[in-house]
């Protein structure tokens, strides 16, 4: 038993490394051809494409008892763990898987342990999303009638569409795009649809490799007999949350920070918006008091970030690090309510 969940977890690891390696080679390539800048593709390309596990995760969970008739309840409080732990990792431990790879990688790099970004499109990262995620909040503070969750539904929709708007006209634009696809090594300038292709396959064997780090998790959990709610909230958005995570290495290794910090912030957008507004049609967000600690730590986390940047125009690894003792906070308050 043990065995085949150690072979799982490791299988599912090399191939989100594997899927992340190839995804970041093509997905730079591809916003190249595109024509794209390294907001639009750190924040969206990159981030939008990395955020469909863990979105996968609490469609299925929320829809897949409501399709069938069975009872929804352990359905929904798996989907609004799922949705709600989503950016509360990215703003946390994310935030400080950055961090520490600035610090790794330090002597690599031109900048050191601090980031060479593009403050606006980070800053406007960040506000947008502790915005959101305030509201996700606040909507699961209160019993709404149907008509109020399809508006505040829409209102998230319709900010996320405005944030895509912005961030596809701002920016710097790409530099040092690779030339080279890893799946055609010895062809320089590869076709449009041999990039298009490695940027699926990749993304592919991302999803499967979440999914599968996903099962090993939970097989994992129920034998030290965790609770559903805590795996949807802490180790399944973990296991999926991977994927952002490795790519933002990658780039930090090669000293592209805009990329590597817009791959985390563009995610913690996206799921602060598009997966809350499904949560809010389709479930009773009624958040529980281990819900709201989440939030409260993600939004204090990303809201110590917008503060330093706007301040000081500047990140540096130990800021972000910081992070961490958010996700650890976290972890103590959930065992003392297992407890």
């Amino acid at each position: 038993m043990y065995l085949v969940t150690t072979l799982e977890f490791l299988a599912a690891l090399v191939a989100i490394l594997l899927g992340a390696a190839f995804f970041t080679n093509a997905v730079e390539i591809l916003g190249g051809r595109l024509g794209m800048r390294q907001g639009a593709v750190g924040s969206l390309l990159a981030a939008v494409g990395t955020a469909l596990p863990e979105s996968m995760i609490a469609a299925v969970a929320i829809l897949e008892p409501v399709l069938t008739g069975k009872a929804s309840e352990e359905g929904a409080l798996i989907g609004i763990g799922a949705i709600l732990g989503a950016p509360f990792m990215l703003a946390t431990l994310a935030m400080f898987v950055v961090g520490i790879s600035a610090l790794i990688f330090r002597r690599r790099r031109d900048q050191g342990t601090g980031l060479r970004i593009d403050a606006a499109t980070i800053g406007r990262d960040i506000g947008f999303f502790l915005v959101f995620f305030a509201v996700a909040a606040g909507v699961g503070l209160f019993e709404l009638p149907l008509y109020l969750k399809v508006v505040v539904a829409l209102v998230l929709a319709f900010g996320y569409g405005l944030y895509v708007r912005r961030t596809l006209s701002s920016g710097e634009h790409l530099e040092e795009v690779p030339e080279k696809l890893l799946l055609l090594p010895r062809t320089e300038h590869p076709p449009l649809l041999a990039v298009i292709f490695q940027t699926l396959a990749s993304l592919g064997v991302i999803i499967a490799g979440a999914h599968f780090f996903v099962d090993a998790v939970e097989h994992a959990a129920k034998g030290l007999g965790l609770p559903a709610g805590l795996i949807a909230l802490v180790l399944a958005p973990l296991a999926t949350e991977l994927p952002e995570k490795f790519n933002s290495i990658f780039w930090m290794r090669d000293g592209k920070d805009t990329l590597a910090l817009g791959n985390v912030t563009g995610a913690m957008i996206f799921q602060s918006t598009v997966p809350v507004a499904f949560g809010v049609l389709f479930t009773p967000w009624n958040l529980a008091p281990l819900d709201l600690f989440a939030v409260v730590l993600a939004l204090a986390s990303g809201g110590l970030v917008y503060l330093t940047l706007r301040l000081s125009g500047k990140l540096h690894a130990g800021g972000l690090m910081l992070g961490g003792l958010f996700y650890v906070a976290f972890v103590v308050g959930a065992v003392i309510a297992i407890l």
